[in-house]
């Protein structure tokens, strides 16, 4: 720790002893209006000139008037308590049980249907309830989610880590998608091994969905030739329609022309969706109660 930080943290518990002696220019009534007692606030207001090294207050009596320097200090210390004052109200605000706020995370794929749903059918009960909304792919949610930057988030896989609660909520069946004149685009079913020697187009590597795709492929015997990578299953989708490989992916929230998707038989071909949150992180009472929602939405989270 350096000298600033140690001079920080012996300052802080008295600035507002500090801003209250500047304003009234008298320690008595400060002390009264404050409710401390007076030989309390005096020793504080000695014990912070010595720590900065400088005075502040020009004694006379009972009565003080600022230095040069005091009125420098005072008007950093009233900066300073102000946006504590406004932390103190935002922090509040977020935690209030019928307006605050709820940060939450979702795939990509969930945002078109799935989430708005959602939100709709909380708000229901909840009216006031505000969200901050964040897409992302899955390891990106988590590490916001260890950051604090979120409070809960839909995820797939569903994650299994010693710092995370996670609980299973649905499954989505995923599709092989092909281009609309693909020798397999008149079929309805398909077993994922007759794709084997198609070029696949797939999310980057970190993304679940990609995860998925290659533990499947390997499942019915091969490894996916991988043509291109993108970052959103609506990119890969387009690029299926113009031709360039095909890919498993969730069921769209709006038809695609130009492709066909087909049920895959072999293997299974789903991916789990689960919200996860910070082990023994406390929830606000909005969290508490949208993380109630959400688990009561087992077996029927997606539309």
């Amino acid at each position: 720790m350096d000298r600033g930080e140690e001079v920080a943290q012996l300052l802080a518990p008295r600035l507002a002893h500090f801003a209250g002696v500047a304003r009234t220019e008298h320690v008595t009534r400060a002390a009264q209006e404050m409710r401390v007692p007076q030989s309390t606030l005096s020793r504080a207001m000695v014990r912070l000139e010595q720590d900065l090294g400088v005075d502040l207050f020009a004694r006379r009596g009972r009565t003080v008037a600022l230095t040069p320097a005091g009125r420098t200090f005072l008007a950093s210390v009233e900066r300073a308590l102000a946006e504590i004052e406004r932390a103190a109200e935002e922090v509040r605000a977020d935690a209030d049980p019928a307006t605050g706020k709820v940060a939450f995370g979702f795939l990509h794929t969930m945002g078109a249907e799935t989430v708005p749903g959602l939100i709709h059918a909380f708000r229901a009960d909840h009216p006031r309830v505000r969200f901050s909304l964040v897409q992302n792919y899955g390891e990106a949610m988590l590490e916001r989610l260890r950051a604090g930057e979120l409070d809960l988030c839909l995820t797939s896989p569903v994650p299994d880590a010693p710092d995370l609660v996670a609980r299973r909520l649905d499954e989505q069946k995923l599709r092989l998608v092909v281009p609309a004149g693909h020798r397999l685009a008149a079929r309805r079913r398909v077993r994922l091994a007759e794709a084997a020697d198609e070029a696949f187009v797939t999310l980057e590597p970190g993304y679940g969905l990609r995860r998925i795709t290659d533990d499947l492929c390997r499942a019915a015997g091969f490894t996916p030739r991988i043509a291109f990578e993108g970052e959103e299953a609506e990119t890969l989708r387009g690029l299926v329609a113009a031709g360039l490989g095909v890919a498993l992916l969730p069921p769209p929230a709006v038809p695609r022309p130009g492709v066909a998707e087909l049920t895959v038989t072999a293997p299974r071909a789903v991916r789990e969706i689960g919200v996860a949150w910070l082990e023994g992180h406390p929830d606000t009472p909005p969290v508490a109660a949208f993380k109630r929602f959400l688990l009561s939405r087992r077996g029927r989270l997606l539309p």
